[in-house]
């Protein structure tokens, strides 16, 4: 690969995602009718002074340099705007009492009946983009655009989360995305995948939920998080922690140790006289888990069942006193 095409890949984000966003940005802004810089929605404002009185309107008198902070516009640009708005009868400026150095700008009740109409305007245009869509696709796109604005730091991430049993199609996501990301993580195969199913299988098929459970960790309104308790066939006595996964998006937030937490909350509360699990060496955020919850190392193994060679290792965890 040659150096320009290498810098291209650079400049591209290496994966198409720089053109992706800007393909998007394209295609919204000429939705919404936002590149109509001369009459922006069909008012007599440009897409500049439309700025400045979007900004204006959710606050009194602010200084002059403040709203040029806030909209990261050139000094004199703004200061043409402002003076063309106060000429309109748009905005009033004055010096501030408190330092006869600085300006204030606020709007008056003809800036304030612009911005508004401005606002409803808007508010109708991408209402009419959204017309075509169904509830559950309306969810899906609050959702993904929520979560676009955290991915790039424009919105903060929520702290909370709740667990909850599995809902209608939860399990298939159980299998989809241990595939998915331990494929991407560690290398492991379809046989990895293909153990995931046939545990996830066995227990849709039928268990008893006196005695197994499995909790989907939900963060932000989406599964983020999973774990499965299910009884060991050889010792009727042994409970299985099984398939503990959290979404990389999610982790930092204490959700690993809240379904581990449950899992070992359930077992002993089921009359089980030990909790086992199964894990790998290479795990390591997970054996953490599991060893601040009480579980020692009984046994380990080599083994490739999933691809790269790997130690497998099995742990436990007494539930009964004595």
């Amino acid at each position: 690969m040659n150096t320009v095409h290498t810098a291209a890949r650079a400049a591209e984000g290496g994966d198409g995602t720089v053109a992706r966003v800007r393909a998007f940005n394209r295609a919204w802004t000429r939705g919404i009718g936002a590149l109509d810089y001369e009459h922006r929605l069909g008012t007599p404002h440009s897409l500049a002074e439309a700025r400045v009185l979007y900004e204006l309107a959710g606050r009194g008198r602010t200084p002059v340099a403040e709203l040029r902070r806030r909209l990261e516009m050139d000094p004199g640009q703004l200061s043409r705007l402002l003076a063309r708005a106060e000429e309109a009868g748009l905005v009033l400026r004055e010096r501030d009492p408190g330092d006869a150095r600085r300006q204030r700008v606020g709007l008056t009740g003809t800036g304030r009946r612009a911005a508004a109409l401005l606002d409803a305007r808007s508010e109708s245009s991408v209402a009419a983009v959204l017309n075509g869509l169904g509830e559950e696709e309306r969810a899906e796109l609050t959702a993904a655009l929520g979560r676009a604005l955290r991915l790039l730091g424009l919105a903060e991430r929520p702290s909370g989360f709740r667990l909850r049993p599995p809902g209608p199609g939860d399990l298939g996501w159980v299998v989809m995305r241990h595939g998915a990301l331990y494929a991407r993580e560690y290398g492991w195969g379809a046989p990895f995948e293909a153990l995931v199913a046939g545990v996830v299988a066995e227990f849709a098929r039928g268990h008893d939920p006196a005695r197994e459970a499995a909790w989907i960790a939900e963060h932000d309104g989406a599964p983020a998080g999973c774990v499965f308790c299910v009884a060991d066939e050889a010792r009727p006595d042994t409970a299985l922690l099984r398939l503990l996964l959290v979404e990389p998006s999610a982790r930092g937030l204490g959700l690993g140790g809240a379904l581990v937490e449950e899992c070992v909350r359930f077992a002993r509360a089921a009359g089980y006289a030990r909790l086992s699990l199964w894990t790998n060496e290479v795990l390591a955020s997970a054996r953490r888990l599991y060893r601040a919850a009480g579980f020692t190392l009984t046994a380990e193994r080599r083994h490739t069942l999933f691809g790269p060679e790997e130690t497998g290792q099995t742990w436990e965890l007494p539930l009964r006193e004595g």
